[in-house]
Order: structure tokens, then C-alpha cells, then sequence
């Protein structure tokens, strides 16, 4: 049991680690917790009802995870593929493309669930 407490322990410090290094090392990772945070503070102010923050959660994890895979999917390609390759080159376009997708989404979302109301308290 004490194994595996420890070895559960690890996989968070890894975890944290990956997410450490995509803050310091993709430009794109600020854009995403700017926006995440202003979401949040518009949301709270508005005060969302649970079923929109529901809906926000999901949508601010669909992008920080294509994020960090699109991250994950670049060290990979970058250790295999050291000399400029047409497939490397694929494989990071797919990978971007992949967040720009769920950012394109989220902004929709976004938009269809604070919109409404944002106007409504900003033009009474």
C-alpha cells in the first residue's frame, strides 16, 4: 500500500513538472491562462449558474489539454526528427491545428454562455 502511495505521489510530480514546463516554454500557454482567468473572473461576476460553469470547465480543460499534447507531440518530434523533416513538420502542424480547434470552440462557447448575460448587465 505504502508503494503505492508513493509511486501515486510521482505521477503527480511528473504531472506538475509537464505542466511547469509548458508555462515556461510556450507563448501560447500565457494567451490560454489569460483568457481562462478573465472567463473566470467575467463568470464569477456575472454569477453563472453551475450547469455554465459546467460547460466553461469543460471547454478550458478541452483547451489546456490540446495544449499540452500539442507540447508533448513537439519534444517527441523534435527527439525523433532533429533535421527538418516533411512528416515532422506534419506532425506539429496536426498538433496546432488540434488547439486551434478546441480554442475556436472555446471562444464559441464562451460567447454563447457569458454574451447574453454580459450584455444584459452591461446594457439594461
Amino acid at each position: 500500500m505504502l508503494n503505492f502511495v508513493i509511486s501515486r505521489i510521482a505521477s503527480f510530480r511528473h504531472a506538475f513538472h509537464g505542466w511547469w514546463y509548458v508555462l515556461r516554454t510556450q507563448r501560447n500557454a500565457w494567451i490560454h491562462a489569460l483568457a481562462t482567468t478573465l472567463v473566470v473572473i467575467v463568470g464569477l461576476w456575472l454569477g453563472l449558474p453551475l450547469r455554465d460553469w459546467a460547460i466553461l470547465v469543460l471547454v478550458i480543460a478541452l483547451v489546456w489539454s490540446a495544449e499540452f499534447l500539442n507540447t508533448a507531440i513537439e519534444a517527441v518530434v523534435d527527439l525523433a526528427s532533429p533535421a527538418h523533416h516533411p512528416l515532422a513538420k506534419v506532425g506539429k502542424d496536426v498538433g496546432a491545428a488540434a488547439v486551434l480547434i478546441a480554442a475556436g470552440a472555446a471562444v464559441l462557447v464562451g460567447l454563447l454562455i457569458l454574451g447574453p448575460p454580459l450584455l444584459e448587465k452591461i446594457l439594461p
